[in-house]
This record gives C-alpha cells, structure tokens and sequence, in this order.
C-alpha cells in the first residue's frame, strides 16, 4: 500500500528551503531573468526595464529571498561597511551628520559603523585600528585631532574622507566649511546693527574650526576700525557649560558689552542661561548670535541668530565622497557658502552698555 505520507515530507521541506534559504538562482528564474541581473537591480546599479524590476521584486517576496550582504559584499571583495569615526554620540551637531551619512550609505547597500573619538588623537587611532580589523571598505573622520600625517598614511591603505580639514593626498578626501566667513558675517551683522562691543566665546583654539572663528571674528572687529580687544574674548570648549561659565566671567570682569557672538549654538545657548541669571534680557540688554544652527535654535527664546552649518548635508556629501572613492572617481563636491540665519537674538544696542549686576 502507498504511502501517503511521503509527499507531504517533500513539500514541507520545499517550504523551508523557499523561506530559509532561497537562492540567487531561485528567484532569477521565477523572475525570468539572469542571476546576474537579480544581483545589479538588488544592488541599485542596473539600468533595465521596469517590467524586470517589478518581475524580481515580485520573485523576491514570493521567495522570502533575503540578500546576504556579507556574502555579497565577499564575493567582489569587499564587507559593504563603512567606518564612521565621530567625536561624541551623543553630540546634537555630529548627529546630524551621523544622518546625512547613513541616508546615503543605506541606498547603496552600504552600512555604517559609528565608533566615537571623544576628542583624542590616540583614541581615533584606536577606533581607525578597530576599523580597519573589521575589514571596512573605507573611513569616514568627523573633524577630529589625529594628524594630518596619520590620515595620509591611513589613505595608503583605504579610502578616507575627513571634514574639517584642508588636505590633500591620494585616496583622500577632504570636505571643509568656510568657518571663517561665516564668523565673519556673524560679527559685521552685530556690527551692522550698531553694535561696538562685542564679545566672543572662543570654541577650542585647537580645532581647525575654532581658530578659524576666532580669525573671522577679529576680521570684522578690525575692519570696522575697532581694533581686536583681547578682553571681550573668553574661552569655551563648545559646550553648553563652557557657554555659561564663559559669560559669568565676563560680567565678573566688568568689561562693558552689548552684544555677545559665541562660537556654536550651545556655546551661546550656555551664555543665554548665564544672561538670565544676571537679569540681562536677551535682545533688550545684550543680544546675541550663535554658530551652526542646530535644530533647537529655532526653539530657544528668544530664537537665536546664528550661522548655518549644512551639517545633515555634510554627512551626506561625506558618504557620496567615499562611495566615489570606492568606485575609482576623483570627488569634487563642497559644501555651501555660510549664510546667516535672523531671527529674534540680536537687534540694536540699548542705550547703555551691559555690564555685571
């Protein structure tokens, strides 16, 4: 006597393998097309016809195929990862950029791993290290402190794309922001506004982009006649308590001011708290600017001028440079000129200058 059950066993087992493990060639030839094919439209990088697009994606679900990308990315040599070494995680500026990067690596079948430099010239070397262990296929630097040197040598080996720098090297690219005009714009629309003592919140003097605002700064204040008073000047690491700290010791100084420029929005979003508690009203008695435009500047009260850094956009020119290293191209993409941005922080000067209550 037949037995009944034997065709059900080989069904079932079909069913895993469909589900679990369906091949390249499966679905090639449920969508009638080449394996080939399957793996440049899985990739983004085939030009065919809509009907053999629609005909794949179909064969694809139908399956349950699921791309392996390790195994794809092996198989041209290559893992599909791309090293990202930022400064902090948790960072309001660098995670926009975090963004604008795996916006642009995800489309191309490549992923991100984030790893945080925290500001150390040894740790990066460490976090490049780690990297490079992991097989990625290129390296993107968020600004940073490791040497210029130490990124030329890095680009001998794997494409590197860094920020915040102007440096050139084969196999590597290097995206800069024009720090010191927008510092400088920053300054001459206080100045614009009748302002004449402005004071400046230095960001760390030994980042690239701190000394270029500190330079844009001292530009405006000189080309206004006003000479460059090493008093107004107050130093700050970027952060929002360095911000505060920054302005308590200037009303403790006594020096007179009526405007304050700091050299990032947290900076200024710390020098704002520190007004408030001095009873200083921002615009009446001091107004004040700020740099980057972070996302929260447009909700702080009042709403604070400040300079655009395309940040978001940084990332994504970052990813597009690597992904053309990669493909053998010569980048040649920029970032935007600085543009201020005005809103309800800065206006003309009271009567009387601000100094400590």
């Amino acid at each position: 006597m037949p037995d009944k059950t034997k065709p059900a066993r080989k069904s079932r087992r079909h069913t895993e393998t469909a589900a679990g493990s369906v091949t390249l060639q499966q679905v090639a030839d449920a969508a009638g097309v080449s394996a080939a094919t399957v793996s440049r439209i899985l990739n983004g990088t085939a030009t065919v016809s809509e009907d053999k697009r629609s005909a794949v994606d179909q064969a694809v679900a139908r399956l349950g195929f699921v791309p392996n990308p390790v195994a794809r990315g092996l198989a041209g040599g290559r893992t599909l990862s791309i090293g990202v070494v930022t400064q902090a995680i948790d960072s309001p500026f660098y995670g926009g950029a975090l963004r604008g990067i795996e916006d642009t690596l995800s489309p191309a079948g490549y992923s991100p791993l984030f790893v945080s430099g925290q500001w150390s010239a040894s740790h990066e070397a460490h976090c490049i290290e780690t990297l490079r262990a992991r097989r990625v296929d290129g390296i993107i630097v968020l600004t940073g402190r490791l040497s210029d040197a130490a990124l030329v040598a890095h680009a001998q080996e794997l494409p590197i794309v860094v920020t915040g720098r102007q440096l050139r090297a084969p196999g590597l690219y290097a995206l800069d922001f024009d720090n010191y005009e927008g510092a400088r714009l920053a300054t001459h629309h206080l100045l614009s506004l009748g302002h004449r003592y402005i004071a400046f919140i230095a960001g760390d003097l030994r980042h690239p982009d701190g000394q270029e605002r500190l330079r844009g700064y001292r530009a405006a204040m000189e080309a206004a006649g006003l000479g460059f008073n090493e008093a107004l000047v107050m130093p700050g690491n970027f952060t929002e308590a360095s911000g505060l700290m920054a302005v308590e010791r200037l009303i403790d100084s006594r020096e007179p001011f009526t405007a304050i420029f700091a050299s990032n929005d947290q900076m200024a979003f710390g020098a704002r708290l520190a007004l408030h508690r001095r009873r200083l009203r921002v615009p009446d008695d001091v107004s004040l600017v700020g740099f980057d435009d972070l996302a929260s500047s447009v909700y702080c009260s009042p709403p604070l001028t400040t300079v655009h850094h395309p940040v978001h956009e940084l990332g994504q020119l970052a990813a597009s440079a690597v992904l053309q290293l990669l493909a053998g191209q010569q980048p040649t993409l920029a970032l935007p000129v600085p543009r201020l941005m005005l809103r309800e922080s800065a206006r003309e000067p009271a009567a009387t200058l601000a100094a400590a209550r």
